[in-house]
């Protein structure tokens, strides 16, 4: 007797059994992972895309980290760096004769950022002033973060002792606006006395918003600059930040890129008054110039110690005053006392009449 007849006979439920642990271990087998291979979970795909929700720290990761390369590797700008070290100290003193009492003001940092990004990251509420900068034809943002606008309010309402009372995120009065205006009138000030050196600006409010919305001034995925200014006031702080897309900036771009104050942009007085000056004790060679007259080589090779040149002058030839081999002065050959002279009769000014003639 064969095995196959000697085994029993599977009843339908057992082959059923069967085929579903087949089907099982096939599926399994299929979705068995690759040796070496590593399986990403939902959290590792999110931080290696750059848009992990629970990092706040780090903003710039992963793939959008490379997306925004071109961003942080920008142009630097260094002179504008020392005119926001000039305004930091030009800006303390006037808000400490403005509120009367001790102001720190510190620049936190410069970075760099797409315009439309910056706009969708204001913290509101938030004073939006849209700057006109005169002189370079374009705007700039300047944006007061609400602790720093309630703190100059309480600071110039005699709230100096009191502790500082939570806002919740209210809108501004009319009260706030005013003073507001007021510090802002004295920022744009000092930012355009600080810009002074390089390039004269001067920067005009022209309207202020709350919603960024409004103040669209670049477009979204051009460049800008911001710059981050930290107000300390009686212990309480607040910051505004200045944004400066690099097209406007544009005209002043060559005097930007400056390592020193030193290396002069435009006009300077005083180093043209000095020129000026040193000029005239500058020892200069004038050579008087006879006459001129073209030979052949060979009667020049014959020429020995003694020979006679005939020239063509006469006593009232001209006589070219030359300097490097231009001629700047005419005159006529004479004598002072002992010494042979050259009385001028044409300066410079007379040379180039005469050429235009």
């Amino acid at each position: 007797m064969s095995d196959a007849a000697a085994a029993p006979a599977k009843s339908e439920e057992e082959m059923l059994k069967e085929w579903q642990d087949m089907a099982s271990g096939e599926a399994a087998s299929a979705a068995a992972p690759v040796v070496g291979q590593k399986i990403l979970d939902q959290s590792e795909i999110d931080s290696l895309l750059g848009i992990d929700s629970g990092d706040k720290g780090d903003k710039n990761r992963g793939v959008r980290a490379l997306l925004d390369q071109n961003v942080v590797n920008y142009e630097k700008l260094p002179m504008l760096e020392v005119v926001f070290d000039k305004f930091e100290r030009v800006l303390s003193t006037s808000l400490r004769q403005y509120t009367a009492d001790n102001v720190d003001v510190a620049i936190m940092g410069m970075t760099s950022a797409r315009f439309g990004d910056y706009l969708n990251q204001i913290p509101l509420p938030a004073a939006i002033v849209v700057v006109n900068a005169i002189g370079l034809e374009d705007y700039i943002l300047l944006v007061y973060e609400s602790n720093l606008i309630y703190a100059v309010v309480d600071v110039m309402l005699g709230g100096r002792k009191a502790k500082p009372v939570p806002t919740g995120g209210r809108q501004f009065t009319a009260i706030e606006r005013q003073i507001l205006e007021t510090l802002n009138n004295i920022v744009l000030r000092d930012l355009g006395e600080s810009f002074g050196p390089v390039a004269p600006i001067q920067f005009k409010a022209e309207r202020m918003e709350v919603n960024p919305r409004f103040t669209v001034i670049s477009q979204e995925a051009n460049v800008a600059i911001l710059v981050t200014v930290k107000v300390n006031l009686e212990g309480r702080e607040g910051k505004m930040q200045f944004c400066l897309p690099y097209a406007t900036l544009e005209p002043i771009r060559e005097q930007l890129l400056q390592q020193f104050m030193g290396e002069k942009f435009g006009q300077d007085n005083i180093w043209e008054n000095h020129l000026s000056q040193e000029l005239y004790h500058t020892t200069m060679k004038l050579d008087a110039v006879l006459d001129e007259m073209n030979l052949p080589l060979n009667e020049v090779l014959e020429w020995r110690v003694g020979d006679t040149i005939m020239l063509n002058a006469r006593t009232f030839s001209p006589i070219k005053m030359e300097c490097g081999g231009v001629v700047k002065l005419v005159g006529t050959m004479g004598r002072a006392l002992d010494f042979k002279a050259v009385r001028i009769t044409h300066n410079v000014t007379d040379l180039n009449n005469l050429k235009q003639v």
